[in-house]
């Protein structure tokens, strides 16, 4: 009986360099090739391995990643509300303070000059130079030309407003004068007083600022 030859293949006893040859040429088969790692899955791993090593004092790994993972949310956050609302704007209308001399009073100048004219109608002096010396606080505050903040005095008024109108410094004085007696030392209002007020406020708008 003729024996059958045994098919082609690697040694029953391979020696090393046999097996060696043999386990490379398997592991360069396709469904070996195609189940390792790519050069994405890599750098993905490294990074996720960075962040697992990252410390904040004796903080690291999971809780490290969760901080950061926080700040980045923030960060996002942040960038949604500028893009929809926009980047805060100062309020340039100083004059706009809810705190004018020591009380809350969110009023522009015209509804302080109504407020004066109102109380000198009515008889009440005292109160209509108290209104019309705010309205040119206010007035000034709003223009740009005073700033006028919540400590702001009715006698740093008439100076910042001297140095910016200087024809009108003497006016600014006496009226600053006129709202201390009437405010804090318990004068009463006069006619003549709340007239000259008015009539600064009046001058000042058509009056030419010097710039410093």
């Amino acid at each position: 009986m003729t024996p059958v030859p045994l098919a082609a293949g690697p040694p029953l006893n391979p020696d090393a360099d046999d097996a060696r040859r043999e386990v490379l040429r398997e592991l360069t088969k396709p469904e070996y090739v195609a189940a390792q790692p790519s050069w994405l899955d890599r750098a993905a791993q490294a990074f996720w391995d960075w962040l697992g090593s990252i410390r904040f004092g004796g903080t690291e790994g999971a809780p490290a990643v969760a901080l950061i993972v926080l700040l980045a949310v923030v960060a996002i956050v942040v960038v949604v509300v500028l893009l929809v609302y926009g980047v805060p704007r100062l309020n340039r209308r100083s004059g706009r303070d809810v705190v004018l001399f020591g009380e809350d009073d969110a009023r522009d100048s015209e509804a302080m000059r109504a407020a004066a004219r109102a109380a000198a109608s009515q008889g009440d002096l005292t109160l209509a130079v108290a209104e019309a010396f705010r309205a040119i606080a206010r007035a000034l505050a709003e223009r740009g030309d005073v700033a006028v903040s919540p400590g702001t005095t009715a006698r740093d008024v008439a100076r910042r407003a001297g140095d910016v109108f200087p024809d009108l410094r003497a006016e600014f004085a006496d009226a600053a004068s006129a709202f201390d007696g009437v405010r804090y030392l318990d004068r009463d209002g006069t006619d003549e007083a709340y007239r000259a007020v008015a009539d600064l406020d009046r001058r000042m708008t058509s009056t030419r600022r010097v710039d410093a």
